[in-house]
């Protein structure tokens, strides 16, 4: 309570209009909007990063790659140290660590130190994220808290939506390296608003004992498994590092489950996975997500280094996905909760799936208009549809108590599924080596990587409908409660969101 009166507060919390209420937001969105717009400008600058530093194709996949390895598996960590050392403490300390990792990302002179401080940029992402939203859930008076997570996902999404833009822009007009060095005055003003707005809360109620070894082996599991899949398409799958990797990275993912089954407060609740609906959804989501992370990774260099764009017109070409989808989210996620969630995650797939067959006419011959719009917006409206109905299945079929570790897990299979796709689908496009980069090779590869994201996006649909229950009626099994939400469920497209009646979320 002192430190409401401190900051001008009393009774249940900060109330959404007010001076402080204000602040709060504003440090919450810009920490986890830069996350997530770091997410979308690099990809529109990898052609010129390529250019400028001679990077192949290889080293454009772990410029990518590096980011979502650490972030996902570090992320589940970072929830349990925000649960333990306290929200705000790990947001302010991820965001610093985020703006010191941006300048080295923005100095550096090889693409062997870029990919090194992209990884260091997602250990920073992976502790401020989950901090983010638990700061929101935490710090809001009870009556104002949806409208304030409105906010901050609406507010997000839009900074994800002028991502391509901004990249693009900066890139073209000044350098590339200036979509890393803009991230640090925004985090200043992060920092100062997390320590003038938001309440420490007495940094209180921590988890009884950290799980250090659930941490540890989640960590090494993903991370693992992951660098195997993306170093084994550049070194071979049965080149040492990524047998050894892999190898590593099973091993601890077996580990972390009989570790998990017999700690008392565990990182992750090995319970929600007996729960039909939530296991399925997590299915659907690496399925739809490492379709999604494959094609924005390779649309960017098809369209600068084929079609013969500039970064700026590139990434303009992108925002009418995501506009769409700021639009239209909200609409989908009340259909989910009115019809069940199985329609629209079956149907949305569906329409993605014809929205990246369509990428296959982007082509120099072909004009944007006829082409590369009409695939996008077509894209953008599947995606629409399928991915808050997905959230909100998770979040549903885990319950209240769970909210925060479901949605951890589910944003952890998100860039796991992205960071996959990166690593695999160029390969079994068939770009690959030294030539992979020059556009004739680069240009047929594309036209198969998109057909098999539209197939891979089009069995999330079929799985949806052959898994997905239109109502959540099967009885949880029980587990340990969870204090906070670790982290907002998904990271890219932004989810907007919606109300749902009372009593059924």
């Amino acid at each position: 309570m002192t430190e409401w009166r401190a900051a001008g507060l009393v009774g249940d919390g900060v109330r959404y209009r007010s001076a402080a209420g204000r602040g709060v937001l504003l440090a919450t969105i810009l920490g986890s909007g830069l996350v997530t717009l770091d997410a979308t400008v690099v990809n529109v600058a990898l052609p010129e990063i390529a250019a400028e530093l001679g990077a192949d194709f290889t080293a454009l996949q772990w410029t990518v790659n590096a980011y979502a390895l650490t972030q996902a598996a570090f992320l589940l960590l970072g929830g349990a140290l925000g649960d333990r050392y306290g929200h705000r403490r790990l947001f302010t300390l991820g965001v610093i660590w985020f703006a010191v990792a941006s300048m080295l990302c923005g100095a550096a002179p090889t693409t062997d130190v870029l990919v090194a401080t992209r990884a260091l940029q997602g250990l920073g992402a992976a502790l401020l994220t989950p901090a983010s939203l638990a700061i929101i859930e935490a710090t809001f008076h009870p009556d104002d808290r949806s409208a304030a997570i409105g906010a901050w996902s609406g507010l997000g999404g839009l900074l994800t939506a002028l991502g391509p833009f901004v990249g693009g822009y900066l890139t073209a007009a000044v350098t590339w390296r200036l979509i890393f060095f803009i991230n640090v005055p925004f985090t200043v003003v992060a920092v100062w608003a997390a320590f003038r707005y938001v309440p420490g809360l007495g940094e209180a109620k921590p988890r009884a004992r950290l799980d250090y070894a659930g941490a540890v082996l989640s960590a090494v599991g993903l991370g693992g498994v992951v660098y195997a899949l993306t170093a084994g398409s550049a070194a071979g799958w049965w080149s040492p590092i990524a047998l050894a990797a892999g190898l590593a990275g099973v091993v601890a993912l077996g580990l972390l489950v009989l570790v998990e089954r017999t700690h008392a407060d565990p990182l992750v609740v090995l319970s929600l996975f007996r729960v039909h609906q939530f296991t399925a959804a997590n299915v659907v989501t690496f399925v739809v997500y490492a379709a999604l992370g494959g094609a924005l990774f390779l649309l960017p260099i098809q369209l600068q280094r084929v079609v013969g764009l500039s970064p700026l017109e590139s990434g303009t070409a992108l925002i009418p996905m995501t506009i769409v989808m700021l639009l239209l989210s909200s609409a989908a996620g009340r259909l989910a909760v009115r019809v069940g969630p199985r329609v629209p995650m079956t149907v949305g797939p569906l329409i993605a799936a014809v929205g990246l067959a369509l990428l296959v006419r982007v082509t120099p011959e072909g004009s944007y208009l006829t082409t590369t719009f009409p695939a996008v917006v077509v894209f953008g409206l599947g995606l629409s549809v399928t991915v808050a109905p997905l959230t909100w299945t998770v979040l549903q079929a885990a319950g209240p108590a769970h909210a925060g570790v479901a949605s951890a897990i589910n944003s952890v299979v998100a860039r796991a599924a992205t960071a996959v796709a990166v690593g695999t689908l160029p390969v079994a496009a068939g770009i690959a080596g030294a030539a992979a980069l020059e556009p004739e090779v680069f240009a047929d590869g594309f036209r198969r990587a998109m057909w098999i994201a539209a197939a891979l996006v089009a069995a999330g649909g079929v799985l949806s409908f052959a898994t997905i229950r239109s109502a959540a009626t099967e009885r949880r099994e029980p587990g340990p409660e969870v204090a906070q939400p670790a982290s907002c469920p998904l990271q890219a497209p932004p989810v907007t969101t919606f109300r749902a009646p009372r009593g059924q979320v």
